[in-house]
């Protein structure tokens, strides 16, 4: 019976008791279909009260808390509570998601609101700053954000007649919200003397400006614009919670119990008294002593729909109002955890801590019977006859009613403690009762119950109890996870487990016990699971937890961690849960949510039937076979894909992290950089060749383009092949690993992803290799998969966070399209619908799902499968809903929608790609076969098998084995392209020869490299244990390859080229002829890895072989002898050279020490520096010394120089380091820091860099991108400038003299912003004119400063108010002239308008607009405080449009962060706000060429650039732009894509690619002697 699969049955919602009226408002509404909208804990309820019948929306995963109907009223919006919770619009005629909102409120999300076309939702936080938000929903997109108030908001609501107006109200405020650009900008409602300053809890808004508002205190409030213009006094007795508008009028509910309904100008019409009604229990309210509130109101016609306090929901038909028709009910605030089901009748009862008990009947889903007790209620059992109903209170008492009439039969209060679990005897003969007094008493029914028995034996509260069936023995659980049995009804502990072998329960609710044993998730506390119930005729189990879950299990239940189906709905705890009588349903209530949900049980045979019903979607999915445990059912995974799955791609350091890491360091460094550094090189290199393919760890990553060239990644370089040619072209935008790769459907653009902190996917155009757009801001770790759609303007892309997040991409715009967590396991495929591209679908480990797109997120289905397998690829069919995917067992599935149709076996071991053609498919797997199949998989039409044998002559390698793993696959030109595990790439002619075009070493570091004496050959040695040869001449490729027994890490030629000797990692060595790669002779003296080889220089007589174990042994080779060992070094060693008479040998160690010895004897040799210099030695591949001094970064504790070569010519000096950059610098390197050129190709540590012969190439080998890289060294003289070059150093030297002191004055301003901009005012203090005045430092030092601010000086003594006199009204000011102008600090802010007529300029918070003819000024004040730039846009679509940046303080989106105003100059409308982050101010404005962009710098402390669409008010792109001061930031007056930024020592050229910011410094090396200097302004000329 041990079956740990999840049962076949399951659970569906049928019915929900109650309605959630306690501490939420306006959540009660007509559907256009007139069915009723609410809802309950986690679930929304759409209710057809004429059929009686609801309909359920489960895509919530914690209480909803809020709902908004659209203007149609078919949709709606709801928002839940939750960490990260989120916004749901959906249908309410098919309960399905529209759109998603999500990833900025946190807590929860307290109001929502439609505008009246319905475009717009805006929603409330719970956060501190109760954060309002406007969405444009169907794309889940924010279009403005602001700190709503420092108090909590109640209602939030567009004004419907004019458009982007808000109202909002709170704890003492009201704010009128005015939406500009992506600015929400509030003005307080100012209260005056109309009325007293108090909390509104509600409001409407009407014609011409006006807003009725409902107060705490029973007052409507209705407002004019912002100011308080009248009151309606004691509208109702007590706090007005609710307030309606429709089309006759408005209604309100209010705490008193009342509804009224007033007409359009608020005018009383009628009152409803619901405290009249004979329907709501009236007796009940007395007791409970607040009687009935109005929570929220609906009308709609002659309908009005009530909620209460009390969850229940009354109708009222207006002309028949005082018979208010109660529809719903349910219990009220307070914990809910008594349930009983009635033994014989489909009856269920339940109590509550709001001290009613309740009778509903399941069929007629409706409550029947209602008492209230004295005492809050904690558990119920109905006695086996169905007459007694027995109730234990909270207070430890019990209480006994009769069923038919609810009248008590008897009282007992024998304990103190609550009474927590109650049950019958099967032969009704006698109750036992567990209280958290740690006991059960036996009492006796016919007795008049009284006391029989007691046990005595827990030392925790009981929490669970069941009998046997001959009513013999009881089995308690109590809460410190023990299980006791008793002997009935004495109530003896029975210790001997014998005599309870035999013993059949009569009912199983307890939650320990090896029946249940499997219920248990790992690592859940004993408290977790709150109930449990056994239904032995289906053998199956249901319990209920803490974290709102109802699972279906099988029972018994044996293994730990079975699997189960779960069931979303209950939001918070559930308490209990039974099985009616007759197992049709399943009972669960809800502890916090007070709520009662029923659920039909649907038994295997019929579930068989049911599956033409599509699944209800949740966003867990309601039958997910999911458990906790490792599943040991699953059949052991490929070691291939086990070893992919283990791979986190993590890095102790990123690139990310350089900028900041420098900035730790410059500190230290600022002296040093005062001193004159060498320059950098004038020669460079230029990436030639790569020999390498990242195969081992990707798939389906290699394809032709539209030229047919090819195009595949390594390391971190696109590489585009033209295999007619045999040369490459690179893509060097990524810094780090590219993972993944995908083509767009025409062919000419090409999406790569990369590892990274933030990391980012490019979009690139294969002819021009040229970024068209970067997708940033929102994979961590990595991207791993991707996918265009079929039209080419989308992009899926699957994260390595711990989520798997999927994003779908507009990837021109960079515009984010919705995201969704993938899943906890690694997501290998992802895949748009080439039909729908709404959909798609992602394959993984023990995951298929089928996704569709909703609003900002995604909803997902998994795969119906059973047990669903491990799919490692997966393509679309010929049509909409097929999908086929190939497992990790070398099936292929075939699916229609998401089901699984069938499966057909296509190889041996996984399938790892596929591709579809027009009329059929390719696979290709582990097996090393490639196959060809039909469009339905019937039939497979040919194989190719991947074998040295049918190598064709042209091939530019040797294949290392045969049937190499397929990791993928692609067609086009008439031939097959296959990418191998072992990092070849193989063309496969239809007819069968294959050709090798590129090859590269497999998985495993590469360290060993030497380049041949006088040959244009290299030679490497790896960890995937081969030797190679390589042809460094154009013909490109792998000459020889030799398998060797264990890795290498180091290899050499002998100076005549003959022979090679290799370093091995246990320790050995070997010596080969470099033409056959033949043994000639080995060693095997050390344990640790040789980390060095070198034969000494003329004639190589000797070999120094240095290893991990601190030694270098010296070979005679001529003898085969060791005749030396160098000892004294305390660490591995891991670098040697010899002089050049080949007496002397230079070590370093790890620990970066320097050592001599003289050879061949290997005595130590102490050297001073200055000798050192003067030694000519053969090579130089050490990385200390003075001479090599300034090749260590700034950051050396973090990064190591792990290699360097001098050139031949001592000249250049080539380092490679941990960071993956290639350097180089000019030799000598003397002094720190030196300024070096570097080169990013390679994606981690560079592990080996060496010259050729005759210095024409570079080679590099990369460690874990296990490439070969080959730079051509191009020398001063025929150096056309180009952009890869970068010249850089670590520290930004000062040398280039002084400033101006202008210039330097304006660096260090600081611009303050004081009272006038800020709405807060202090509210804690002493008053101004008592406290002491503080000379400020500027006083006591006798300084005199201007005020940068506009801010009025503090009086010193408060002017008090003589009260006498007669006040006269102030009438307004008006501006009339403005004297002045700001030059002091800004620039380019005076312009011409209308062809010379005006000016434009600006001072203070004011902009000017000045007719020269009139001499008349017009002036632009909408500014809160110093205007610091201006400017023109110049395109002819946009006359007189004037943008202006201002001083803020902070940038957190509120009223006073800084902000850029974008306005007419003629009329002076505001046209745009864009309130920005660049905390401190705007500094810089530029409109682009076509006048669509805007161009804003910061003064924040990362002078932060940020590109917006004005008009939207939408940010397109931002990045941080320099560490000090930038002045100017322009657009190229032709691009809307290029633009140059000037400042403190600093000219940077950008380019705007999608939503990323790419930049280059610009590069004066080609200039004698030029230095950086600060740049002030910037202005464009034309190309020559």
């Amino acid at each position: 019976m041990a079956d740990r699969t999840a049962p076949n049955c399951h659970l569906r919602l049928e019915w929900v008791y109650g309605y959630r009226g306690h501490q939420c408002r306006n959540n009660l509404y007509y559907t256009a279909a007139k069915e009723i909208v609410y809802f309950v804990a986690g679930v929304g309820v759409v209710y057809n009260t004429r059929e009686h019948k609801q309909k359920f929306y489960l895509g919530h995963n914690d209480d909803i808390i809020s709902l908004a109907l659209h203007p149609e009223r078919v949709l709606v919006a709801t928002g839940q509570v939750g960490k990260e919770p989120y916004i749901c619009v959906w249908d309410s005629y098919t309960v399905q998601t529209v759109s998603i909102l999500k990833d900025v409120h946190t807590h929860g999300v307290a109001c929502l609101a439609f505008d009246l076309e319905g475009q717009c939702l805006v929603s409330v936080g719970l956060d501190s700053k109760n954060t309002i938000c406007v969405w444009d929903w169907r794309r889940g997109k924010v279009l403005a954000a602001a700190p709503g108030h420092t108090d909590r908001i109640f209602d939030i609501s567009w004004d419907l007649y004019q458009p982007s107006k808000l109202v909002s109200c709170g704890v003492k405020h009201i704010k009128f919200w005015s939406l500009c650009g992506n600015a929400l900008t509030p003005k307080r409602g100012v209260f005056g003397k109309t009325g007293d300053l108090q909390t509104i809890l509600c409001l409407a808004c009407a014609k011409d400006e006006v807003t009725y508002s409902g107060a705490l205190n029973g007052d409507i409030y209705v407002w004019k614009g912002i100011n308080l213009m009248r009151t309606v006094q004691g509208a109702h007795g007590s706090g007005i919670f609710s307030m309606n508008a429709c089309e006759e009028g408005f209604a309100t509910g209010g705490r008193d119990g009342c509804v009224r309904l007033w007409d359009l100008n608020f005018k009383p019409i009628t009152v409803i008294d619901l405290r009249e009604t004979d329907q709501g229990y009236k007796v009940a309210r007395v007791e409970n002593s607040r009687g009935l509130s109005v929570r929220s109101v609906c009308w709609r016609g002659d309908h009005i729909l009530v909620g209460t306090q009390d969850s229940e929901i009354f109708e009222v038909v207006v002309h028949d109002r005082n018979k208010p028709f109660l529809i719903m009910q349910g219990h009220c605030e307070g914990e809910l955890w008594a349930l009983a089901v009635h033994p014989t009748k489909p009856l269920a009862m339940t109590g509550s801590d709001d001290r009613s008990v309740r009778i509903w009947s399941l069929i007629d889903h409706a409550l029947i019977a209602r008492c209230n007790m004295e005492e809050p209620i904690r558990c119920a059992a109905v006695s086996t006859d169905g007459i007694h109903l027995a109730l234990g209170m909270k207070d430890g008492s019990f209480t006994v009613l009769r069923v038919r009439d609810m009248t008590e039969v008897v009282h007992i209060k024998d304990r103190k403690e609550a009474i927590h679990e109650l049950k019958y005897s099967p032969d009704g003969a006698h109750l036992a009762v567990g209280s958290n007094d740690n006991s059960v008493d036996i009492y006796g029914v016919v007795q008049r119950y009284k006391k029989v028995g007691e046990c005595i034996g827990s030392n925790s509260f009981i929490t669970h109890m069941d009998w046997s069936t001959d009513s013999k023995f009881l089995q308690s659980n109590d809460g410190s996870g023990r299980r006791l049995f008793y002997r009935m009804p004495s109530g003896k502990e029975v210790t001997n487990r014998e005599e309870l072998k035999l013993v059949q329960w009569a009912s199983w609710t307890c939650v320990l016990g090896p029946e249940v044993n499997g219920i248990w998730p790992k690592y859940s506390a004993v408290n977790d699971i709150n109930s449990v119930d056994a239904n032995f005729n289906n053998q199956v189990l249901v319990t209920a937890d803490d974290y709102g879950l109802v699972k279906l299990l099988r029972y018994p239940c044996i293994k730990k961690g079975a699997k189960c189906k779960k069931y979303l709905g209950h939001s918070a705890h559930i308490t209990n849960v039974r099985w009616s009588h007759d197992y049709q349903w399943v009972i669960t209530i809800g502890g916090a949510d007070h709520s009662v949900f029923q659920w039909k049980f649907v038994p295997e045979r019929k579930s068989k039937e049911a599956l033409h019903i599509a699944p209800q979607e949740t966003l867990a999915d309601s039958n997910s076979e999911e458990s906790d445990s490792d599943q040991s059912d699953v059949p052991e995974m490929d070691s291939e894909i086990e070893q992919e799955t283990q791979l986190t791609y993590r890095r102790q350091v990123y690139k990310e992290d350089l900028p900041q890491l420098k900035e730790q360091c410059n500190e230290k460094h600022r002296a040093i950089a005062m001193k004159k550094r060498e320059r950098a090189p004038g020669n460079g290199l230029k990436l030639h060749f790569i020999h390498g393919y990242r195969g081992y760890d990707c798939r389906s990553n290699l394809f032709y383009t539209q030229t047919g060239e090819i195009v595949y990644h390594v390391a971190a370089v696109g590489i585009v092949y033209n295999r007619q040619q045999n040369t490459q072209r690179f893509y060097m935008g990524h810094d780090d690993d590219i993972l993944c790769l995908a083509i767009h459907p025409l062919k000419d653009f090409v999406a790569t992803g990369q590892v990274g902190r933030d990391s980012s996917i490019h979009i690139w155009d294969t002819e021009m290799l040229k970024p068209m757009s970067v997708l940033k801001g929102f994979h961590q770790l990595g991207v791993c998969t991707l996918d265009f759609s079929a039209d080419g303007k989308r992009l899926a892309s699957v994260g390595l966070d711990d989520n798997h997040t999927i994003v779908l991409w507009d990837w021109r715009k960079g515009e984010k399209l919705s995201a969704m967590c993938g899943s906890k396991d690694k997501i290998f495929v992802v895949k748009i619908n080439p039909y729908l591209p709404d959909k798609l679908i992602t394959a993984g480990v023990k995951h298929m799902k089928f996704w569709h797109k909703a609003g900002g997120g995604l909803i997902g289905r998994k795969g119906n499968m059973g047990k669903t397998e491990t799919m490692m690829c997966a393509v679309y069919g010929w049509s909409e809903e097929m999908v086929f995917s190939g497992t990790c067992t070398g099936d292929i599935c075939i699916w229609r929608d998401m089901f699984l149709m069938k499966t057909v076996k296509a190889h041996d071991g996984p399938v790892f790609s596929m591709h579809a053609l027009e009329k059929g498919f390719v696979t290709g797997g582990k097996d090393g076969i490639v196959a060809l199949w039909d469009d339905t998989f019937e039939r497979c039409l040919k194989t190719y098998a991947i074998k040295r044998a049918v190598l064709a002559p042209g091939s530019k390698g040797l294949l290392l084995e045969d049937n190499p793993s397929i990791r993928a696959i692609s067609l086009g030109h008439g031939h097959i392209l296959v990418g191998t595990k072992n990092g070849e790439i193989l063309e496969v002619d239809k007819s069968g020869p294959i050709t090798l075009l590129v090859q590269g070493h497999m998985e495993g570091e590469v360290w060993g490299l030497a380049t041949h004496p006088h040959l244009p050959l290299c030679a490497t040695v790896s960890d995937d244990r081969t030797l190679r040869i390589w042809d460094l001449s154009p013909s490109h490729c792998m000459l020889a390859v030799r398998k060797l027994r264990k890795g290498g890490r180091c290899c050499c030629f002998s100076p005549d080229g003959k022979a090679l000797a290799v370093g091995l990692n246990d320790g050995s060595f070997l010596i080969v002829n470099a033409d056959t790669l033949e043994d000639l002779v080995s060693f095997h003296h050390r344990k640790d890895i040789i980390t060095d080889i070198k034969f000494s220089p003329g004639s190589g007589k000797y070999l120094a072989v240095a290893s991990g174990d601190t030694f270098v042994d010296i070979y005679n080779v001529m003898s085969s002898k060791r005749v030396g060992v160098c000892k004294g070094c305390l660490n591995s060693i891991t670098h040697l050279d010899w002089d050049r008479r080949g007496k002397l040998l230079q070590v370093n160690t790890s620990a970066k020490e320097q050592f001599f010895f003289e050879a061949p004897r290997g005595k130590r040799q102490t050297i001073p520096a200055t000798e050192v210099e003067k030694v000519d030695w053969s090579t130089w591949t050490c990385v200390l010394g003075t001479s090599v001094e300034g090749i260590w970064p700034v950051i050396s504790e973090v990064t190591e120089v792990t290699s360097a070569c001098l050139s031949h010519d001592k000249k250049v000096l080539a380092t490679g380091d941990d960071l993956g950059y290639i350097k180089v610098f000019r030799y000598p390197v003397r002094g720190k820091y030196a300024k070096f050129k570097r080169y990013v190709a390679h994606s981690t540590h560079v592990t080996n860099v060496r010259w050729t012969h005759e210095d024409s190439l570079l080679v590099t080998a990369g460690g874990g991108d296990t490439c070969l890289m080959i730079w051509t060294h191009e020398l001063e003289t025929h150096r056309e400038l180009r952009q890869c070059d970068s010249e850089e150093s670590d520290i930004e030297s000062e040398d280039d003299g002084g400033y101006d002191s202008d210039v330097t004055k304006e660096n260090e301003i600081n611009y303050t912003i004081k009272a006038l901009s800020t709405n807060m005012r202090p509210m804690t203090g002493i008053k101004p004119h008592l406290q002491l005045k503080e000379p400020s430092v500027d006083e006591r030092q006798g300084v005199v400063r201007p005020p940068v601010s506009r801010a009025l000086p503090q009086p010193e003594k408060l002017q008090t108010n003589n009260v006498g006199k007669k006040k006269r009204p102030i009438e307004d000011l008006v501006l009339e002239l403005v004297f002045g102008y700001r030059g002091n600090d800004c620039r380019n802010n005076v312009h011409y308008l209308n062809e010379g007529a005006d000016i434009i300029y600006h001072t203070a918070s004011v902009g000017i607009v000045l007719n020269l003819t009139t001499s008349c000024q017009s002036f632009y004040v909408e500014h809160s405080d110093d205007i610091l730039c201006l400017t023109i846009n110049q395109h002819p679509k946009f006359p007189n449009v004037v943008a202006t940046g201002q001083v803020g303080d902070t940038g957190d989106m509120s009223a006073t962060s800084p902000s850029i105003h974008i306005w007419d100059a003629m009329t002076k409308q505001t046209l745009s706000v864009l309130r920005c982050f660049h905390s401190g101010g705007v500094c810089s404005v530029s409109f682009s060429a076509t006048g669509k962009l805007l161009l804003s710098v910061g003064l924040d402390s990362e002078h932060t650039v940020t590109i917006w669409k004005w008009q939207e008010g939408a940010k397109v792109a931002s990045h941080i732009g320099h560490t000090q001061r930038i002045f100017v930031a322009e657009f190229r007056p032709d691009s809307d894509t290029h633009f140059v930024s000037v400042g403190i020592k600093h000219v940077r050229f950008w380019t705007l690619a999608g939503r990323a910011l790419l930049s280059k410094k610009g590069v004066l090396s080609s200039i004698e002697d030029a230095r950086m200097q600060t740049m002030l302004s910037v202005a464009f000329g034309a190309v020559l």
